[in-house]
């Protein structure tokens, strides 16, 4: 996907238990976004996006009750732990391309991983999000 300039391509490698319970063991990113001048805090962003996006995919549901929304604040807007964090690589691709972005980046391409690692994994089409709602065994 291309956002803010950047190109990122992103892989999941989930592992879905017998009775259905989701764990996303570790993502891979490929990041195109021009010349990296710090590569540890251009790491930093794109783990950030990624669970950003993880928690996003596979917790974030805004909920509306009687009119207004029922989340308030992070109290009670789900987010995943560090212990659910999966591991991350990252890839910087060299190119001569103008400056990007670097977090939001790795946002768009992170739920579409890993519904189609969920795919491999399991022949179980996800169609809607969040993610951890969903049945995961055929």
């Amino acid at each position: 996907a291309e956002s803010f300039g950047t190109i990122v391509a992103e892989v999941a490698h989930v592992r879905v238990s017998p009775e259905g319970r989701l764990k996303v063991l570790h993502v891979y990113a490929a990041v195109d976004c021009g010349d990296v001048v710090n590569v540890d805090a251009a790491t930093a962003q794109v783990e950030g996006g990624i669970v950003f996006a993880l928690s996003a995919t596979l917790l974030g549901e805004i909920t509306i009750e009687g009119g207004r929304v029922v989340q308030k604040n992070f109290r009670d807007h789900q987010m995943i732990h560090i212990a659910d964090a999966p591991q991350v690589t990252v890839a910087f691709v060299r190119s001569d391309a103008h400056l990007g972005g670097l977090g939001e980046p790795c946002v768009p391409t992170l739920a579409p991983a890993v519904a189609n690692a969920i795919y491999a994994a399991t022949k179980v089409r996800v169609r809607t999000l969040p993610i951890g709602k969903q049945p995961l065994r055929a």
